[in-house]
């Protein structure tokens, strides 16, 4: 089959990677979607069970740090089309190992980068019809008081922490390959995502799980850290959307307009899970257990998306609470899933199945 475009999305095997690329096979069946993925611990072939023998779908499991195959790789296939996801991204993972997240966020970022910019620059119409969209993290400004102030587009970068900082850095080198070669790029910013297929080191998905096992739920300080919520399905739908009609050169923040405190985030979860797993209400309250706050922890994240809804109409689909709703569902309803995760069981396949490549 001839296809109208192709696109390489990279960590596709991830959380939010694996939304992007379910809806890009099911809504462009003209298109051939290539899944990049190295397969680390986040990354779970599980999570696109449903779409992996469409036609228009291929997998590919390499390293964006080797720039020798994914250059052999974009040639191959005649990738036009490249929307970036993969990324380390759990902050105290950060803090603990800062060398692994500059090598993925920022080198393995250069890597695509340079193997783009080498494709399509030895091609006769060298940039035309190509896109590099990059996704990057709310983390990058840094924090905010409780002011009602809200993070846009044009405020400063200020990140706090080696994740933040990593992703900073690769943000800038996404810009600087448009302004020093010309390659089209585009960079968003989104706030916490939240659904089905996360990988349960992450506030949500973990905390179900403790609750539906009866385990402590360790909450940072005193709970009183402020996030901005998207839905992933929503996210997805950003993406699909700026990958298509957003302006080259643009950044757009992607937001959920959906501020929570970390403590009455969990309590509607608890009280959530609980009410799903017919326990009496307020029954899983006590296991909240306060900790030591995390290093550099920010106070407040806010996204304004005003500029993407302005400029190509998006705006989030779900109120929280239905989202939250939807989410323990997937959880419990697909227990199998969350506990071949906790147990390593998919990382084990995934060794033997890729023994020496």
């Amino acid at each position: 089959m001839q296809y109208k475009r192709t696109l390489l999305i990279t960590g596709g095997a991830g959380f939010i990677g694996s939304h992007v690329v379910r809806l890009m096979v099911n809504k462009y069946p003209d298109y051939r979607i290539i899944n990049l993925d190295k397969l680390t611990y986040a990354g779970n072939l599980a999570n696109l069970k449903d779409i992996e023998q469409a036609p228009n779908y291929l997998f590919v499991r390499e390293d964006i740090c080797d720039y020798e195959r994914i250059r052999e790789v974009l040639r191959e296939y005649e990738v036009d089309g490249i929307i970036h996801l993969a990324a380390e991204s759990h902050v105290d993972r950060s803090i603990r190992d800062p060398f692994t997240f500059a090598k993925t966020n920022v080198l393995g970022t250069l890597s695509l980068l340079q193997a783009a910019r080498e494709v399509w620059e030895a091609r006769p119409e060298k940039y035309e019809g190509k896109r590099f969209y990059h996704i990057s993290t709310d983390e990058v400004y840094g924090t905010l008081d409780f002011d009602g102030a809200l993070f846009t587009e044009t405020c400063k970068y200020d990140p706090h922490s080696p994740y933040s900082a990593s992703k900073a850095s690769s943000d800038h080198f996404v810009r600087a390959y448009h302004d020093t070669y010309g390659m089209p790029t585009l960079v968003t910013n989104c706030s916490n995502n939240y659904g089905p297929y996360q990988f349960p080191e992450k506030l949500i998905p973990l905390f179900i799980n403790n609750i539906r096992h009866g385990k402590p739920l360790p909450v940072y300080g005193k709970g009183e850290n402020v996030r901005d919520w998207l839905y992933v399905v929503d996210h997805a739908r950003a993406i699909d959307l700026i990958f298509h009609e957003g302006r080259t050169a643009e950044t757009y923040n992607i937001g959920g307009f959906n501020e929570w405190k970390n403590i009455d985030l969990i309590k509607v979860l608890i009280a959530t899970v609980d009410r799903l797993l017919g326990n009496p209400e307020g029954h899983s309250l006590p296991l909240i257990t306060y900790v030591t706050d995390r290093a550099g922890h920010d106070l407040r994240y806010a996204i304004d998306s005003t500029k993407l809804h302005k400029e190509l109409g998006w705006e989030p689909s779900l109120q929280f609470e239905e989202g939250v709703e939807l989410t323990v569902r997937w959880y419990l309803e697909n227990q199998d899933w969350l506990d071949s995760i906790t147990s390593g069981a998919y990382e084990t396949y995934y060794e033997q199945m890729y023994q020496g490549r």
